[in-house]
């Protein structure tokens, strides 16, 4: 990347001296780590379900390279084709996410899973970087237009109570929790968005009574011993103290069935110790930190929402895993992005990073008024 030339008016070139680097080297980074692990990870998963010991990792480099082209290809995009791809791609992802109530397959109470070509799909795990894409777009227009506003609110409600549906809390709560980041920057009088507070914190209370999936979850959380999947977990992090077993020594990993998807941290506690989970908190935090920081610069409000609104759902979907794998809250059938085995996972995760990459770009704005 070194050989292009300040000078050149390329479409690679103008996008190489206006991306942040910072992130796009950071996130890179994870992607490896995430490789890594998995490859560590997979193998005793890989012999319990009767495959050879690389199957995993096999699929795992496909996906990789899948959401490397993803996460580029998005971030070199201007601002309004990042607004009509979140538009086009919220309305076929939610069309599909409606498909997996009545044609998908269930596992562990949930139905989320389609198969599309002999291919496993998760659609809603699309829908959180649209979403936020999508909100913000709104709510800029919210500024002149009360009905967008209106809009926001309603399909913030249709959005949610899908995911409620399938059932799927986790990825409702990052949702929830990263649009009230965005109508707080947008400026609502702070009496409208305690109301939406409690309007949210009700219809929590409403899950737990309704959503057997949801009472069983808190009730054994707080109520009721450990899972076996949380024994194990806890058990990797003690066996892994300071420094870790190292690579491949991990014994715990043999007795978790999901330990190259969502317990994945468990196995870079136990073979690599504290330190590595510290650094992953670390990369993670310094992600958010930085695009939020970045997004405050720009005077455009749909930059600011979106960026804000991705940097924050990214954050929260890897404190949700780090924090359920350490048990310090109930167990969420959600992914470590970036890290934990999946194509759904790695490809959503690339799409939002890759519009945020393009979000953060120096003179996107400028760039986009020239379209």
């Amino acid at each position: 990347m070194a050989v292009i030339s300040r000078l050149s008016r390329s479409r690679l070139a103008n996008w190489w001296w206006t991306v942040d680097k910072i992130t796009l080297s950071l996130l890179l980074l994870i992607i490896f780590i995430g490789a890594f692990l998995v490859f560590s990870a997979s193998p005793s998963v890989a012999r319990t379900d009767n495959f050879n010991d690389y199957h995993f990792i096999k699929k795992q480099i496909v996906f990789i390279a899948g959401a490397l082209v993803i996460l580029l290809s998005t971030s070199m995009m201007h601002l309004k084709n990042i607004r009509r791809l979140a538009i086009i791609a919220y309305i076929i992802f939610f069309a599909l996410t409606i498909v997996t109530l009545f044609a998908g397959y269930s596992t562990k109470g949930a139905s989320r899973w389609i198969r599309i070509f002999g291919f496993t799909l998760q659609p809603s795990e699309f829908l959180k970087p649209t979403f936020v894409v999508l909100s913000a777009w709104l709510l800029e227009g919210g500024k002149k237009y009360i009905g967008l506003l209106l809009l926001s609110i309603c399909l913030l409600g249709l959005t949610v109570g899908l995911l409620v549906k399938q059932p799927d809390i986790g990825m409702s709560i990052v949702v929830s929790v990263t649009w009230f980041l965005q109508i707080f920057l947008f400026g609502l009088p702070m009496i409208l968005i305690v109301a939406l507070g409690i309007l949210g914190c009700v219809g929590g209370v409403i899950a737990y009574f309704t959503v057997s999936h949801v009472h069983e979850r808190i009730q054994s959380f707080f109520f009721g011993e450990l899972s076996y999947q949380v024994q194990r977990s806890m058990e990797a992090f003690e066996n892994g103290n300071l420094l870790g077993r190292g690579p491949g020594e991990g014994i715990a990993k043999i007795h978790l069935p999901d330990a190259h998807t969502d317990f994945i941290f468990a196995v870079a506690g136990e073979e690599f110790g504290v330190w590595l989970c510290i650094f992953l908190v670390i990369l993670f935090a310094i992600i958010v930190i930085r695009s939020l920081k970045l997004s405050l610069k720009e005077n455009n409000l749909f930059v600011i929402y979106a960026t804000a609104g991705l940097a924050t759902s990214f954050g929260l979907q890897g404190i949700i895993n780090m924090a359920s794998t350490l048990h310090l809250i109930p167990t969420k059938g959600m992914a470590l992005p970036f890290i934990s085995y999946g194509g759904s996972s790695l490809f959503a995760s690339a799409l939002g990073m890759g519009m945020l990459l393009a979000l953060t770009r120096r003179n996107s704005t400028a760039e986009d008024k020239d379209i």
